[in-house]
């Protein structure tokens, strides 16, 4: 089957070597394994980092947002049958999704929206899933909660901030906060649902004062943590929530005492890479997201389409996400 791989982490992705289009086997189906053909893939920071920092001794798979159709299933699974379309963000520690077809567990894997064709569905899985555990298992904010409260969303014009943002406008009562620095991000984070938009390269606190906000009561910082971590403390009311994503290089969370505020990280992979007991979770919440979005009441993410799968086309989708300016998901479809 064709596959986009990397075989030497850190080159600057301008160098064709940086992925590359190789044959690999068809991939071997585990007993709660699914075998899916691959229909469209999105692409999101994690493939850039693992690209520049990950050491590989042969070649590796990146790609954690796909949709496609089941062709296959182990002897053990339950939830789906061959010709179900499905869309998932797959596992950190297995081959990604980069490829003709891949193998996933269905405990991970949700039904696509049917109301989506599938590259606005591949735009969805590791988003949604990334926001919905910062926001209802990591932070436990109760749907339909948080009347009177404030969250604040750095860099919500982003994948997850751009979930995020739809998830807490619809599913609580929090007082929906973005931060965007450019007119287009502004204005898609207020599409999105935001009650108001302030810009994170100028000083918060006076942009949160003149809304009448004086402290907020939780922060989501989904990128350059450690370059507002500062403002962050400051904006926190006392007894705050900070949740993050990203890698700051260092995080001292000392400051975070004088108002207990507490501190949360989230990564969606921790579930599969550990086979946790509530792995099916995932399912579950893909569940709840694919009827979202056939309700009406929850949009696609998809910014750019960048047309076939193909080393190419990848490389220049890297290279978007790595400017920093990329709207929305970035998608691919079909080799």
């Amino acid at each position: 089957m064709k596959a986009v791989v990397y075989t030497q982490h850190g080159l600057p992705i301008s160098d064709p070597a940086s992925l590359q289009e190789i044959e690999l086997p068809m991939p071997r189906t585990g007993p709660h394994d699914l075998l899916v053909e691959v229909r469209a893939v999105s692409v999101n920071p994690v493939d850039t980092k693992i690209r520049r920092n990950a050491a590989v001794l042969e070649p590796r798979v990146l790609g954690w947002d796909a949709s496609g159709i089941v062709r296959a299933v182990g002897a053990q699974v339950t939830l789906f049958a061959p010709g179900d379309e499905v869309f998932y963000a797959g596992s950190l520690v297995r081959p990604g999704s980069n490829s003709e077809f891949q193998t996933v567990d269905e405990r991970i894997v949700g039904r696509k929206p049917a109301s989506l064709d599938f590259a606005q569905a591949a735009a969805l899985p590791l988003t949604s899933i990334t926001a919905w555990e910062l926001l209802f298992d990591r932070l436990r904010v109760e749907e339909q909660g948080g009347a009177g409260k404030s969250v604040l969303v750095i860099g919500a014009a982003g994948g997850v901030g751009s979930i995020l943002v739809q998830l807490a406008r619809k599913l609580t009562a929090l007082t929906v906060i973005g931060t965007a620095s450019r007119v287009e991000t502004a204005d898609w984070v207020r599409t999105l649902g935001a009650h108001h938009v302030v810009d994170h390269n100028a000083p918060l606190r006076p942009q949160l004062e003149a809304l009448g906000i004086p402290a907020v009561d939780i922060v989501i910082s989904l990128t350059h943590t450690d370059q507002h971590y500062d403002a962050i403390v400051d904006i926190l009311a006392p007894q705050g929530q900070l949740a993050l994503i990203d890698d700051p290089a260092q995080l001292d969370a000392v400051p975070l005492k004088r108002k207990s505020i507490s501190l949360h990280w989230e990564l969606m992979f921790t579930r599969s890479m550990f086979e946790t007991p509530d792995m099916i979770k995932q399912h579950q919440l893909l569940g709840r997201v694919a009827q979202m979005v056939d309700d009406g009441l929850l949009r696609t993410t998809l910014g750019e389409h960048f047309g076939a799968i193909s080393a190419e086309n990848l490389r220049r989708a890297h290279a978007l996400i790595e400017s920093g300016r990329a709207v929305g998901k970035i998608v691919l479809e079909h080799f």
